[in-house]
């Protein structure tokens, strides 16, 4: 097994054990991603020297006997995920030659832990889109097949780690895009309860529901993860002030007696599911009832409205967050403009790409006077419905499962050109991001021509521990996430 294709825990076992060393790692990741990454674009910007950098520092770290679990570890970014002295660019000419002179929260807690940063990885422009296909720079491919989209937005963090050109990735998670994308590229995701890891240097695109997360290669990986980037930030307005548990502690357990998995009727047999993936769902529910799990009905009746509600919300929250990208501050300005207005304008049109002026102009048109009360009022009115139904179900069960795409992975430039097609796609995620819950993606099977598959686990706030234990039991009943692309240098 090449270095690049362990997990961290195996790579982690390596390091202490002196089988292995952090720039021996970091150079087979960064020579991975030189030879693979051309065919797949999953990274906007790669930080070699830096990285090595780090590696030496982690080096000398494991020698000293103050190694953590992701001490010497290569690591992607989201590229909206500010990094001094790395450039940051949010998949958009805006913010191209961005460098920024801080560190967002969560990479001061890698850095603290010694984590190699390897480089930032490709998105949809300022988190929109559900494809990749939204990057001001270029497409991300699916691993698994390179004709087709590896989700989005976070699609470069999911490629790259069934790539193998990482060992874990972050992201981040506005309507599903940690979940959707790790669904469609086979490997684990998890959506953390908003307010659990820190939103201090995330670009913001809808404050009140993105939420930064990792992608990995296991369940057990996500919890080495979390154990590091969770926790309460002052910076943070919305961050909560909540211990964090050892999460690798709710790996342990030899059964799931007594756990209550909720099937909301509503998620069953959804009209536009594809067969192949309703089926692979349904199998992995009974995966853990043998397990040890017993099923009971839940209702979730406003979940039709989520859609709705969330692409009146999350365009409002970006026509406000996005104002602040003029020309005259930071970021992309118009050359040559006669006047100020023409600059603004010259600006934001050239700056922006097509998927971002669209929700722009919506949530600019929803927050307008006279349409206020009858968009956004109801919009947030069937937020409330959506946040008490999931706390109605979770007086009945302790998770929720439900798939996370409706259909595997689609081609290329397929749904580029229907907006709503595409937003469609994200209609089992959006609601909890709406009611601000944990969920998480775990590699549930293949279909016949060999994409990957997703099941979606929803927990109640705070309960990441248990979405942990029962991913973790039903990975160790299959091998699905054991699974990898076949993809090499040849192509």
């Amino acid at each position: 097994m090449e270095p690049y294709q362990l997990t961290i825990a195996q790579a982690h076992q390596q390091l202490i054990d002196k089988q292995l060393t952090s720039e021996a790692l970091t150079r087979s990741a960064l020579a991975r991603i030189e030879a693979i990454d051309p065919q797949i674009g999953a990274f906007i910007t790669v930080m070699a020297d830096q990285a090595l950098d780090q590696a030496r520092q982690a080096d000398k770290r494991i020698a000293s006997g103050q190694a953590g679990m992701l001490t010497g570890i290569p690591i992607g970014i989201k590229d909206l995920i500010c990094t001094r002295g790395a450039r940051t660019t949010c998949g958009s000419r805006m913010l191209e030659n961005f460098i920024p002179p801080y560190n967002a929260t969560v990479i001061e807690k890698l850095n603290q832990a010694g984590a190699v940063l390897v480089g930032k990885l490709n998105m949809d422009e300022f988190a929109m889109g559900s494809s990749t296909e939204n990057s001001a720079f270029h497409v991300t491919r699916n691993p698994w097949d390179r004709q087709r989209i590896p989700g989005g937005s976070s699609g470069g963090s999911a490629a790259a780690v069934a790539a193998d050109l990482c060992l874990a990735a972050i992201g981040s998670d506005t309507g599903g895009s940690i979940r959707q994308p790790a669904a469609h590229c086979g490997v684990v995701g998890l959506k953390p309860t908003y307010g659990r890891v820190s939103r201090f240097g995330l670009v913001a695109f809808a404050s009140s529901l993105d939420q930064i997360g990792p992608l990995t290669k296991n369940v057990a990986d996500s919890a080495v993860m979390m154990n590091v980037i969770a926790g309460h930030d002052a910076r943070d307005s919305t961050s909560i002030p909540r211990d964090v548990p050892n999460y690798l502690d709710a790996l342990n357990g030899e059964s799931l007696d007594g756990l209550k998995i909720g099937i909301a009727e509503q998620y069953q047999n959804h009209a536009g599911m594809d067969t192949e993936v309703a089926h692979a769902v349904d199998r992995a529910i009974a995966v853990l009832q043998e397990r040890g799990a017993t099923c009971v009905p839940v209702s979730l009746p406003h979940s039709d409205y989520a859609i709705a509600a969330y692409y009146i919300i999350a365009p409002a929250e970006a026509s406000s967050n996005l104002a602040r990208y003029d020309g005259v501050k930071y970021g992309f300005r118009d050359p040559a403009p006669a006047e100020l207005m023409q600059m603004y304008r010259n600006t934001r049109s050239a700056g922006f790409g097509a998927e971002v002026q669209r929700r722009i102009l919506l949530g600019t048109y929803v927050l307008s006077a006279g349409y206020y009360d009858a968009y956004y009022g109801k919009a947030s009115q069937a937020r409330t419905l959506i946040r008490n139904d999931f706390k109605q179900a979770f007086a009945d069960c302790d998770v929720i499962a439900a798939p996370v795409t409706p259909t595997p992975a689609f081609k290329l430039g397929e749904n580029v050109d229907d907006p709503l097609t595409m937003y469609l796609s994200d209609i089992f995620t959006l609601a909890i991001n709406l009611a601000g819950l944990p969920g998480m993606s775990v590699p549930c099977g293949f279909t016949r021509a060999g994409l990957p598959i997703g099941l979606q686990l929803i927990g109640n706030h705070f309960d990441e521990s248990r979405l942990l234990r029962v991913a973790h039991h039903y990975e160790q009943a299959t091998e699905h996430h054991l699974r990898r692309p076949a993809i090499d240098a040849a192509g």
